[in-house]
């Protein structure tokens, strides 16, 4: 990180530094940063055999363009990861109601998280972070048990 000026161009003494952490969305590097992984785990989830074993699921990556899907998924992470974005997308609950999302079916997404995470190089304290994020929509898209 480069050290901040200030107002004269002088570099700050750590007493004069602000103490506030930056947001998930700034140390994940915006949106440019966050479409591009959102690119690659939907490119990613969209193929795995393991969650189009379930037909419910296979037919609603078919059902909408990937493009799209792109789209809302950035706009959900960037503003819950405290971005200027506002989510425009359906409720998790109402876009998953019908796909019958097990347990095991959460977790095979949840490893291409981990995937293309790591593939980013994505800090350890921001993919807790991130994957916090995602399991906070687990109740709303996994089927409980019968």
């Amino acid at each position: 990180m480069l050290p901040k000026g200030n107002r004269e161009g002088q570099t700050m003494t750590g007493s004069e530094t602000v103490s506030e952490k930056p947001s998930l969305y700034d140390r994940l590097g915006g949106v440019y940063s966050i479409a591009t992984v959102v690119e690659d785990l939907i490119d990613r989830v969209m193929v795995d055999p393991r969650l189009n074993a379930n037909p419910r699921v296979d037919e609603a990556h078919h059902k909408v363009p990937p493009a799209g899907f792109k789209y809302l998924v950035t706009e959900m992470l960037c503003s819950a990861a405290g971005g200027p974005q506002r989510y425009s997308g359906r409720s998790m609950e109402e876009s998953h109601r019908d796909m019958a999302i097990t347990p095991g079916e959460w977790q095979a997404f949840m490893d291409d998280v981990q995937t293309t995470l790591d593939k980013f190089s994505v800090p350890a304290a921001e993919q807790a972070e991130v994957k916090a994020l995602v399991e906070s929509t687990r109740a709303a898209i996994v089927v409980s048990a019968a």
